[in-house]
């Protein structure tokens, strides 16, 4: 059974304080951008609309019913937010984009992309596989969803938070999940 490796850059602003790890993109045909959380069901950039501008549909371009990837990467630019995945290489064990049959091959280099933005105190999981992967490479103890425990990364002492999935799969709604991803943002 063939691998796949990521298909995106790491998208590290130098002054990024907050690095959202996923668990590994969706396959191209649910993508409607080339960046982090490009399916359109995928609630995350949704989320941050009602967290920061209070409306959901803030990054949407809803009658093409897809991102506004250059609105988002100015967003995550201003706000020092950064974006990979916690794994570089996975095999698909079925054909769907679901975590729960994503095999992790090869897991991410977190101390090299931490390396690239020395101001970043917040580590953020956004679904149960990032979680795991995380918490099994560095041994520590398993955050609550929305909640964090630290977390010592070679010498970096950082806030490692556990958030609910964004996909619609994960059964919460919209608004609950908006509310939950708000402790993570305090001055917004």
């Amino acid at each position: 059974m063939s691998t796949e490796k990521h298909p995106f850059k790491p998208f590290l602003p130098p002054d990024a304080r907050i690095l959202f790890l996923g668990s590994f993109p969706p396959q191209r045909k649910r993508w409607c951008m080339p960046f982090y959380y490009p399916n359109w069901i995928n609630d995350f950039w949704r989320i941050l609309g009602l967290i920061r501008f209070d409306d959901k549909d803030h990054f949407c371009i809803n009658p093409e019913k897809r991102f506004d990837e250059a609105a988002i990467r100015e967003f995550c630019l201003r706000e020092g937010l950064a974006f990979y995945d916690t794994a570089y290489e996975v095999r698909r064990l079925k054909d769907n984009a679901s975590d729960a049959f994503l095999e992790v091959v090869t897991t991410t280099d977190i101390e090299a992309l931490l390396e690239q933005i020395p101001a970043c105190d917040t580590l953020v999981t956004t679904g149960q596989k990032a979680t795991e992967t995380i918490t099994g490479r560095y041994g520590c103890r398993i955050p609550p969803v929305g909640e964090y425990v630290d977390l010592t990364v070679g010498s970096r002492h950082l806030h490692f938070w556990r958030m609910p999935s964004t996909s619609r799969a994960y059964p919460l709604p919209l608004n609950q999940k908006a509310e939950i991803y708000r402790r993570l943002f305090p001055s917004i």
